[in-house]
């Protein structure tokens, strides 16, 4: 048995630590040797980000930033499933419908956030161990190193009926129209998903490694001594070399990457629609089958995103995006897409317009209209 004051001394040093370890926190922060170390932790939500996750990671990743003994910053995810498959859309939509101040909060925060992590001064390493959806990416894509595994699931599924309608948020508009040909076109508009060393082949990913050799690869990670940007690159680059799965299989979108680019490259959703349709190829049947699912209106604000933001900073496209929350927020798509997937689970959403040529030209300006006092500062 514990003496009283031996007992109160370790309940003390217990609470004093369990808001960064404690395993039952929703994100453990950690500094293990030179590397300061993010984990989201909601194995059970598949460690989808919630604005209380947002407001620890945030700041954590600032106080970082400047502390001279802080060399990198590696995120992960707990459990066997996912890095992170996406934001709290539930709590989002329930607020939403309420007139909540978390529907702006939210975007603001998450926003601010992706910047914080594509700004970092730090190397910044994403272990994208298993589902990276939505607001995963967020936290992964634009930091330096993004690590995939065999067991890399991704996807920007905020158009698809699989998921809500929305836009391909968390910065989508910058790396999406970035990657080669028109593949961040295609995966935007259709939610297609990629798996495993696909992601490194699509250029989201910079390396893969294992998935049973990153606890290895963690360890000599945060065991490096004083290190430079070059000195990670080399060790990231050394268990990439080692890493065999799936080595000699052609990139999955290789025999469609001449009509992604050709069905993909229209000015319009109805262009790239009329584009399809005269395809007729089983390849073009099954895009068109998959647009004729989505809101018209998040097609229509997901095109104009991207081809707005390949031309743009990460801020200005991050700004951009929070008017389109915002605009999405006051409409009605958002709310039944979210009903049909995650409420009723009846997988038939009403959309509002159902028709492409009944989302006007003066209602998608709208949506990317500035919001004043409004708008998001980073």
């Amino acid at each position: 048995r514990l003496r009283p004051l031996n007992r109160l001394q370790v309940i003390l040093q217990h609470l004093r630590m369990s808001k960064h370890t404690d395993s039952t926190a929703e994100v453990l922060l950690e500094k293990k040797g030179c590397a300061g170390v993010i984990t989201l932790n909601r194995p059970k939500a598949l460690n989808a980000i919630n604005i209380s996750m947002i407001r620890q990671i945030y700041p954590q990743i600032k106080t970082w930033e400047q502390d001279p003994e802080t060399c990198l910053i590696i995120i992960k995810g707990t459990g066997e499933k996912a890095f992170c498959a996406g934001g709290d859309v539930r709590a989002i939509r329930d607020a939403g419908k309420l007139g909540d101040r978390l529907a702006q909060d939210f975007f603001k925060e998450e926003y601010a956030l992706n910047n914080a992590v594509g700004t970092c001064k730090k190397p910044y390493v994403a272990l994208i161990d298993g589902i990276t959806m939505g607001g995963g990416v967020g936290v992964s894509v634009h930091g330096h190193f993004r690590v995939a595994t065999e067991k890399t699931l991704f996807a920007m599924p905020e158009t698809a009926i699989g998921k809500y309608c929305l836009f391909p948020d968390v910065g989508g508009g910058y790396f999406l129209p970035r990657l080669s040909g028109r593949i961040g076109y295609y995966l935007a508009l259709t939610g297609s998903r990629l798996k495993g060393r696909d992601v490194l082949k699509a250029g989201i990913a910079t390396h893969f490694v294992d998935s049973e050799k990153l606890p290895a690869l963690e360890k000599d990670l945060t065991g490096l001594k004083s290190p430079s940007t070059e000195n990670i690159a080399d060790l990231l680059n050394s268990y990439h070399e080692k890493s065999k799965a799936d080595q000699d299989k052609p990139f999955v979108l290789d025999e469609h990457m001449e009509k992604i680019n050709s069905l993909f490259s229209g000015d319009t959703v109805e262009e790239i629609v009329k584009k399809l349709k005269q395809d007729g190829s089983a390849f073009a049947n099954e895009q068109l089958e998959t647009l004729n699912k989505m809101s018209p209106t998040s097609l229509k604000l997901t095109l104009r995103q991207l081809r707005e933001g390949a031309s743009m900073s990460l801020q200005e496209v991050l700004r951009m995006e929070y008017r389109l929350s915002q605009a999405c927020m006051r409409g009605t798509d958002f709310y039944e897409g979210v009903r049909a997937v995650l409420i009723d689970r009846d997988q038939a959403p009403r959309w509002k317009p159902a028709a492409l040529e009944e989302v006007s030209d003066e209602f998608v300006d709208n949506c990317f209209k500035p919001l004043g006092n409004d708008d998001l500062k980073l």
